[in-house]
């Protein structure tokens, strides 16, 4: 018998709502599956450092294991105008471990009318070269001096783009920096040329012209040094810096770009060639400027006047022109800049008064470490140095302040008068004024923020210089509370005797015995105290307090020196510690938190002079 199952109304409805729940509980599954997926590839997206997403580069490169000897390409760079020319490339070799470890160069012979009759020119470092269309690397360096041939060394495209790397890790530990996309990687495979060992020591970095205008020549050679020892060279009269030229011709790779060190009344610029460039960053010169690493510095286009050929050292005569962004990285491999970027650069006021025609200069300074000191020394010799009133008997009184965000005013109060020593006046200014910047950036714990810098520098046309001859006092004996007058004597350059006589009252703690007295300038307190020399560990409020603190030059000092230890604890003087204190402090000792001296200054006093103050003297009073 054949039974047929025939589906009642009421089960059929209870099918189709249990397959109706089954559906809609797996749709609720597969959506918190989905949602599941989602958050966790957002959560692992977020947790990849920013790093380890490659900027997309705007043109193929090749790699160094691809590169052999015989191949040819093409470089650029601007000889004239802002419109990069074309160069034949013929690949040698390459150098391995030329710039350090894994510092590999490819070695190029260039080949073209321009560049065999001016050879490597200053100037052209960061020329971009192509090998079959696929960006190489750039020209960054040269072959000796004097050589006839413009052969060439390339820093290789994949170490450049490296700083982007290191551009976007700053807040990062450098523990956790990603490996570079692209990796040059060392062969032994047949045909590719071994290293040109005799090639070695006569490579060098090409010149970048650091461009001064405004400066004259001997301020240039006077601080020559300093800027050649950060790897830029000087050239007078070979260029300048006009913001207000408009360009529109788009920065592109072999384009000629300026860094600006200073700018305005007087600019320091330095000039070298794009090697890669996207919608957000360019790379430029193929070594570095100054290996500061990060820094801010005006980045401006650039526009070549003409290409000076020279046996010596032949060079590009540039203008900066607008600025179109901020260099960010000075690397071991090139410099790159940012697009849109404002560099901070420091507001500088200058103002020479006393002079027939008071002069009132303005112009910014760039905010780093190793080079401020120097823009600074240079700028502001240039200034005093290039009046009319400046000569073998002028005497300057400089006053101003060093404004730091966050600090005290840095205050500046002396007077700088021609001395046997023959430096110049104008030499003693900048050097007071550098060493003031060099202290600042010195501190290890803060980097300074300077906002503004105010000079007065006031003429007076006659040598201001004393020497102190004689120090006396009428009494030999006191007693604790007596007040003394000490009477001074200084022979002033080509003047009259000076006579002064300075009170000071003896503290009623003076224990009995003799009691030295010293009298002498500013400068001598100083060292006396180990003021002179600015602790390593002071950090930056105390190393402001500690420069204020300093005795001016223009002011003759008396101080009373009992014979227990004195302590200068940052800038903070302890002067006539018992030995139960010294006893206590003594694990200070010997490191650079606490400089002690034999002697104390327990009380000082003093008198200004309108003159340049010189020379010591000790006398003593017993006290009873």
């Amino acid at each position: 018998m054949r039974h047929r199952f025939v589906a009642r109304p009421e089960f059929a409805s209870r099918s189709r709502y249990r397959a109706n729940i089954d559906a809609a509980f797996l749709g609720i599954s597969l959506h918190r599956l989905l949602m599941t997926v989602v958050v966790c590839f957002l959560a692992l997206t977020l947790a990849i450092p920013a790093i380890a997403i490659e900027p997309k580069l705007s043109v193929p490169i090749m790699a160094l294991k691809d590169i052999k000897a015989g191949m040819r390409g093409t470089a650029y760079t601007v000889f004239e105008g802002n419109k990069p020319e074309p160069m034949q490339v013929e690949v040698l070799g390459i150098l391995r471990n030329m710039t350090g470890p894994k510092g590999d160069v490819i070695l190029v012979r260039l080949h073209g009318e321009k560049p065999e009759y001016t050879g490597i020119v200053a100037g052209m470092s960061g020329s971009p070269v192509y090998i079959d269309g696929k960006l190489v690397g750039a020209l960054a360096f040269r072959i000796g001096q004097f050589s006839k041939e413009p052969i060439a060394g390339i820093t290789p495209i994949a170490s450049m783009l490296e700083i982007n790397e290191l551009d976007t890790t700053l807040a990062q530990d450098a523990a956790t920096a990603k490996s570079p996309a692209i990796v040059p990687t060392r062969t032994g495979g047949p045909g590719e040329t071994p290293p040109i060992a005799s090639v070695a020591q006569y490579l060098q970095p090409i010149d970048t012209p650091l461009v001064f205008n405004g400066f004259n020549q001997e301020t240039i050679q006077r601080f020559s040094s300093e800027f050649a020892a950060a790897g830029i060279v000087p050239v007078m009269g070979a260029g300048s810096v006009d913001a207000s030229i408009k360009d529109p011709t788009p920065i592109a790779a072999g384009s000629s770009v300026a860094a600006v060190l200073v700018r305005g009344d007087m600019d320091i610029s330095a000039t070298c060639t794009v090697t890669y460039v996207d919608a957000n960053r360019l790379l430029a010169c193929g070594h570095p400027l100054m290996g500061s690493g990060a820094i801010e510095m005006p980045m401006t286009k650039s526009q070549v006047l003409a290409t000076l050929a020279s046996p010596a050292n032949s060079f590009k005569i540039a203008t900066a022109t607008e600025t179109i962004g901020a260099f960010v990285q000075d690397r071991h491999n090139g410099i790159m800049g940012r697009f849109g970027k404002d560099a901070h650069m420091i507001p500088v006021t200058l103002t020479i008064s006393g002079a027939a025609r008071p002069r009132s200069y303005h112009f910014e300074v760039l905010n780093n470490g190793r080079m401020t000191p120097v823009a600074m020394m240079a700028a502001v010799y240039n200034a005093v140095q290039g009046t009319n009133e400046y000569g073998e008997n002028t005497t300057f009184r400089v006053a101003g302040s060093i404004v730091v965000s966050g600090h005290s005013k840095l205050t500046l109060d002396d007077m700088f008068a021609p001395s046997d020593g023959g430096q110049p006046t104008a030499a003693s200014i900048a050097m007071a004024l550098g060493e003031r910047f060099s202290r600042i950036y010195e501190n290890p714990y803060q980097r300074p923020e300077i906002t503004a810098v105010e000079l007065n520098v006031n003429v007076i046309p006659e040598r201001r210089f004393a020497r102190l001859e004689a120090a006396r006092t009428d009494i030999t004996e006191a007693r604790p509370g007596d007040e003394i007058v000490v009477e001074t004597a200084l022979l002033p350059y080509r003047g009259d005797r000076i006579v002064r006589q300075i009170p000071i009252r003896i503290p009623t703690s003076a224990p009995r015995g003799t009691l030295r007295i010293l009298v002498s300038d500013g400068d001598t307190l100083d060292r006396m105290q180990r003021q002179s020399t600015v602790s390593a560990r002071c950090d930056l409020s105390s190393t402001i307090a500690m420069l204020n603190n300093r005795h001016a030059n223009h002011r003759l000092y008396v101080s009373l020196l009992e014979a227990n230890p004195q302590a200068t604890v940052q800038d903070k003087v302890m002067p006539a510690l018992p030995l139960s204190v010294m006893n206590v402090m003594e694990g200070m000792r010997g490191t650079q938190d606490m400089v002690v001296s034999a002697e104390s200054s327990v009380r000082e006093a003093s008198t200004p002079l309108d003159y340049v103050v010189s020379g010591q003297q000790i006398i003593t009073v017993n006290v009873r």
